[in-house]
């Protein structure tokens, strides 16, 4: 029996896997391609994303292979500076193509003892008081003892727990792809800084030093089906929406999404949980969607882990839920009112320069930043000093970056005191004590994925404070 079945080896499986293997958690990714696929979905991370790698010692690699860009006007496309005093040391946004986010992440998985299986197809799932089992496309039965689904917004794990997922359908639906162009660079600019004056779901600019083109435009109707569009039908749109098809040919890969939007009713059920794309769809209004899922993987893995080899206090791993759930509700909110500031309507649109205005002040522009970037968030743990729930972003230290002390997933006690111990939990719970001009309290207990859940400097209520996230 694995310990744990991952059903999708997309980022959120992928980062999950990783996670739980820092934990010497058995795990096992299906998936059901036989090769990596080669549509390009997400272009960028954003903070906490950049932040979740440094933490795991993984950020050198991607931005080997990424850009830095700034932040500013992710928010409905309207255009800002960069916010200043944003609250982490990463305040760019990282440009690098989904596929290559998704090989980076499957060599860290590997590397740290990850089985990844692809052409498995999960058609059957059954769970009991012992584990979960899996049945696949060609007749192979597996056991867990937890199974999470990690397998994108049409789920079939979702469906086989027959979990609901409530929300909006597709109304409009968008032709995505990358192909080669037969104007000039200046006439592409020109005519798409036209139409996005009114058309924010339009696109055509290129990428990578190969001549390609990233296309976005909007389709004609709604297929509801994954069937590739072709490229007459995307010269098409085009056509109709900026009155050229700029020469379009030779697409490497056509594609098409919706903007339904989504949420599962519940995360969990029993042994088996959700993650990712399979727990909420949404438009990629503000680029948060692969973002999400890797940071639902980060909360999740630690506590999973947790619960598969006993140390888990009760209700630890139920609190993936109730953390994240609101966080996801919180970004389809955010997305369904950007998709309404980018509509083309003449009140959508005096909205939206009302809104402009408004992000002139630096106060508006950096609290919508931050929902965008996802450094914001604060979970309940608890009344008391206002980091807690917070994750706690990288800072300096005597002896180095706290991040840098953080890449094995335990728990961390930051001492500036060097008065206190974490006792008989020294086996989920590093302790390490330094100092940092950038920290204005005695002491911060981290759990592992770097959110803060004690500040204090008394012993007595550290040994209080440890039980709740660490067990017994």
């Amino acid at each position: 029996m694995t310990d744990v079945i991952v059903v999708g080896g997309g980022p959120t499986g992928l980062m999950l896997a990783a996670e739980l293997r820092l934990h010497d958690v058995d795990v096992l990714v299906l998936e059901r391609d036989a090769e990596p696929t080669k549509v390009v979905r997400s272009l960028g991370m954003h903070a906490r994303s950049i932040e979740i790698m440094d933490q795991r010692g993984l950020l050198e690699r991607f931005l080997a292979l990424g850009g830095q860009h700034p932040v500013g006007g992710f928010f409905a496309g309207i255009t800002t500076p960069s916010p200043e005093g944003l609250d982490t040391a990463h305040p760019y946004v990282l440009g690098i193509p989904q596929t290559i986010t998704d090989r980076l992440l499957a060599e860290h998985a590997v590397e740290v003892g990850v089985e990844i299986r692809r052409g498995c197809e999960l058609v059957e799932l059954h769970q009991d008081d012992d584990g979960v089992t899996a049945g696949l496309a060609d007749g192979t039965q597996l056991r867990s003892r937890h199974l999470v689904g990690c397998d994108g917004g049409r789920s079939t794990v979702r469906k086989l727990l027959g979990v609901g997922f409530p929300g909006e359908p597709t109304r409009i639906e968008t032709l995505l792809g990358e192909m080669e162009v037969g104007v000039p660079l200046e006439t592409v600019v020109e005519v798409v800084a036209e139409v996005r004056r009114t058309r924010q779901w339009f696109g055509v600019g290129p990428i990578g030093g190969e001549g390609l083109f990233r296309v976005v435009v909007p389709a004609e109707g709604v297929t509801g089906d994954r069937t590739p569009p072709t490229l007459e039908e995307v010269r098409q749109q085009l056509r109709a929406v900026a009155g050229t098809d700029f020469g379009v040919h030779s697409p490497r890969w056509l594609s098409r999404f919706g903007d339904a939007t989504r949420q599962a009713q519940r995360y969990r059920v029993d042994r088996v949980l959700l993650a990712g794309d399979a727990a909420h769809v949404h438009p990629p209004a503000g680029g948060q969607g692969l973002n999400l899922g890797i940071q639902d993987a980060f909360n999740l893995g630690w506590k999973l882990a947790a619960e598969v080899n006993g140390w888990a206090p009760e209700g630890l791993l139920d609190t993936y839920e109730a953390e994240r759930h609101p966080v996801a509700a919180d970004v389809l909110s955010n997305v369904r009112a950007q998709t309404e500031l980018m509509a083309v309507g003449p009140g959508p649109q005096a909205v939206r320069r009302l809104l402009s205005q408004l992000m002139d002040f630096a106060d508006v522009n950096r609290f919508l930043t931050e929902k965008i970037i996802a450094v914001g968030i604060r979970y309940d743990v608890g009344e008391g000093h206002e980091l807690l729930g917070r994750r706690l972003r990288d800072i300096g230290l005597k002896q180095g970056r706290l991040y840098e002390r953080m890449h094995g997933g335990r728990g961390l006690l930051l001492d500036q005191t060097g008065r206190l111990t974490v006792e008989n939990w020294a086996d989920w719970v590093d302790h390490l004590v330094d100092v940092s001009e950038e920290l204005d309290v005695p002491a911060v207990l981290l759990r592992p994925d770097g959110h803060v859940v004690w500040v204090g400097d008394d012993q007595a209520d550290l040994l209080e404070h440890l039980p709740r996230w660490f067990g017994a």
